[in-house]
């Protein structure tokens, strides 16, 4: 007489006990034949691996800015000064012009870093919306258009001086500060630019220009007094 091999259990729909022996291959007719096979699911380690941040692009913009800045420096250091470039109707002279165009500049890049801080949401009870963007580019956009004939007086009229500490830190200032504009524009255009690199070229233009504003402006209204 032949014996054969016991039947396995059927546990219904409720699968094996918990003591049961997991170990052992599952048998066919516990499968549910109508079940649908997926096909395994795929990962691409690429998409889980970030990007390199473009630190050469960085390196490249802050280049260029310092060719600007070296440029406006021996140009201002070579060129004859000329004592007058800027005469703009509604003020006495061009150093009345340039303390007051420099002012306002300031005054614009204190919008810049509020309307910045409020993007970044770094500024405590402001929620920013699309008109902080627009304020902050427009006031980018205003300010460098104000400054520039502060900086063609600068050049032309006075040049690149170093006769006193205050002259020559302005001097310097005055290069720093367009070189970093630059390199700030520059990084803007890169792609996978470092999540640091905007922020800290921003508050370097904003340290330059508040420099430029102390030894300029605050330092001819003290001395002369706020007058057209």
């Amino acid at each position: 007489m032949t014996m054969r091999p016991p039947e396995p259990p059927d546990f219904g729909p409720m699968g094996p006990p918990l003591d049961s022996d997991l170990t052992q291959p599952v048998p066919q007719h516990w499968l549910n034949e109508t079940t649908t096979n997926v096909a395994p699911v795929e990962f691409d380690d690429d998409d889980y691996r970030r990007e390199p941040a473009n630190i050469r692009g960085v390196v490249a913009a802050l280049g260029i800015g310092a060719l600007v800045a070296v440029a406006m420096g021996v140009y201002g250091s070579a060129h004859e000064p000329t004592g007058e470039a800027l005469n703009l109707a509604g003020f006495s002279d061009g150093l009345h012009a340039k303390a007051w165009l420099g002012s306002v500049a300031f005054v614009l890049a204190i919008v810049q870093v509020l309307s910045a801080m409020a993007m970044w949401g770094r500024l405590p009870g402001f929620t920013a919306g699309h008109g902080t963007a627009v304020l902050h580019r427009w006031s980018g956009r205003v300010a460098v258009i104000v400054s520039l004939p502060v900086a063609a007086h600068c050049l032309y009229a006075l040049g690149f001086q170093a006769f006193d500490t205050r002259v020559l830190l302005h001097s310097l200032l005055g290069c720093f500060f367009y070189g970093l504009f630059v390199c700030k524009m520059v990084v803007l255009t890169r792609s996978r630019t470092p999540g640091w690199a905007v922020p800290v070229v921003g508050a370097a233009v904003f340290t330059a220009l508040v420099g430029l504003w102390v030894t300029s402006s605050l330092w001819f209204f003290s001395e002369f007094g706020v007058s057209l």
